[in-house]
């Protein structure tokens, strides 16, 4: 592989690295031949593993770090604050700098055949099925994920040479204009990111502009359920013309019975016969009017039948078989942080899911809700101050149905949490007003001892939102087996 001008065996350089894309980035990098090293603040079980791989690791960010390894490049995350030595030093001094989604579209340009799964919901999980569905065909791509898979132990898959690149592309601060795709997919379009997007019209403009990076004769796979990804549609002939470039070939997917009403044609993947069995799709995929294959899911709701779809119709483009879907989709069990099983705490099944958006919220509950359990504790911390501000009744219109939801505080890592106006007690009192139950909680331990007053035996605890809450997912296991005095 050359990475844009970059001769197998230089040195690139992570600012940091520890972050789930970052550190997944630097393996692919190593595993190409390059020497890479990098620092974080944070060490962790990542960085870890990374320091055991043979990638060296500094806690500590200064310039003599740069000036021992002497990168050729230097990759930094969006997260880096302003005044960073190790960047202010390597500009300094002339060394490439690029933030980490121009280094991923720098990626995505390496391979032959990039596939990228975009949208506000659903892209980690269609990614690791895509994945999954074409290493069942006997087709071996480099992936990149937003999470852990459990099959892999990592966020990165390392293919065969590099004809084929699955990766997420994250319409964040539109990283994802950067990236590459032969193969391009959108599972939605929902106002997120309100950091980023004043509203939802500059959210699909982002989604429509994406397609510029479509090969001439590449592929868009999309729902045919969603009306912001039809307003995509429709901007996306003058985007593609302005480059002189045609329109790239247009996959639908659905499900029958809920498409929008603009798709005046029947989808080009749709699932029929869908039946649920605690929670979980068994249902038939048709393609151009003929069974395509069958599928039965592990993973719980009406959205994962959504993803599969989208998934299957992207890998069928690069060879992947009905088979392979069918077998793949049988045996996945998630990435991590999407419905994940945890383990119990008094009896009751503890499952944790990065939901953290209202509607993803709504999706998660909604699945949950059909599987056969007593009561559902819902555990839940709203990410990021802003989106909270934006989409506040949102949240309590999702949250409002649920039998009790134990509030934590908002999380941030991208806010000044000094001087904010809004806070989880708000989305309390107003889910109370309207007839919920929702309690406020200023700490973990106060959220454990509410769980201990009325979990039992059959009950769920789904704990919703960033990896700081669901961290108590682990903890409770590991309480529950230390009682049983299993070591942990």
């Amino acid at each position: 592989m050359n990475i844009e001008g970059l001769n197998p065996g230089s040195k690139i350089y992570f600012v940091g690295i520890g972050g789930i894309s970052m550190s997944g980035l630097a393996r692919i990098a190593y595993n190409y031949g390059y020497k890479v090293a990098g620092s974080d603040g944070h060490l962790s079980e990542r960085t870890d593993e990374l320091v055991q791989s043979g990638i060296p690791v500094y806690q500590q960010e200064n310039d003599a770090n740069i000036i021992s390894f002497a990168p050729d490049l230097v990759v930094y995350t969006a997260a880096i604050l302003p005044g960073n030595p190790e960047l202010t030093y390597s500009r300094n001094r002339g060394i490439t700098t690029v933030e980490r989604s121009v280094f991923l579209g720098m990626l995505t340009n390496s391979f032959k055949d990039v596939i990228n799964i975009s949208g506000t919901h659903g892209k980690t999980t269609t990614t690791a099925m895509v994945t999954l569905i074409l290493m069942e065909s006997g087709i071996h791509p480099t992936m990149h994920l937003g999470a852990e898979m459990p099959a892999f132990k990592s966020s990165v898959y390392m293919g065969n040479g590099d004809g084929l690149f699955v990766s997420e592309a994250c319409e964040f601060k539109r990283s994802f204009l950067e990236f590459r795709s032969t193969v391009a997919c959108i599972t939605n379009i929902d106002y997120d990111h309100v950091d980023c997007y004043k509203d939802i019209d500059e959210v699909i403009e982002a989604f429509a502009k994406f397609s510029e990076k479509i090969t001439p004769n590449g592929y868009l796979v999309v729902s045919a359920n969603d009306k912001n990804i039809e307003k995509a549609l429709s901007l996306m002939p003058a985007y593609r013309e302005a480059l002189s470039l045609p329109m790239p070939t247009v996959i639908t997917t659905g499900v029958e019975g809920e498409l929008s009403d603009d798709f005046t044609k029947e989808p080009d993947f749709y699932a029929t016969h869908v039946v649920f069995e605690n929670g979980l799709a068994h249902f038939d995929v048709m393609h151009d009017g003929k069974l395509f294959t069958h599928i039965e899911l592990k993973i719980p709701g009406t959205h994962n039948v959504r993803n599969a779809l989208n998934a299957i119709a992207c890998a069928s483009l690069l060879g992947a078989s009905p088979k392979a879907a069918h077998d793949a989709l049988a045996s996945f069990t998630g990435a991590d942080g999407r419905f994940t099983y945890k383990g119990i705490y008094h009896g009751a099944a503890i499952i944790t899911d990065y939901a953290h958006h209202p509607s993803a919220t709504k999706a998660t509950l909604e699945a949950a809700s059909n599987m056969d359990f007593k009561h559902i504790w819902v555990v839940y911390q709203p990410l990021t101050y802003n989106r909270v501000e934006a989409l506040f009744n949102d949240y309590v219109a999702a949250l409002v149905p649920c039998e009790r939801v134990l509030f934590s505080e908002i999380f941030t890592d991208r806010e000044n949490v000094e001087n904010q106006k809004i806070s989880s007690k708000d989305i309390v009192a107003s889910i109370n007003e309207q007839g919920g139950n929702a309690e406020f909680f200023a700490s973990k331990e106060d959220i454990i001892e509410a769980l201990n007053a009325c979990v039992h035996e059959g009950d769920l605890i789904l704990i919703l939102g960033p990896e700081d809450i669901r961290a108590l997912g682990d903890r409770l296991a590991a309480i529950e087996k230390e009682k049983a005095g299993v070591s942990v």
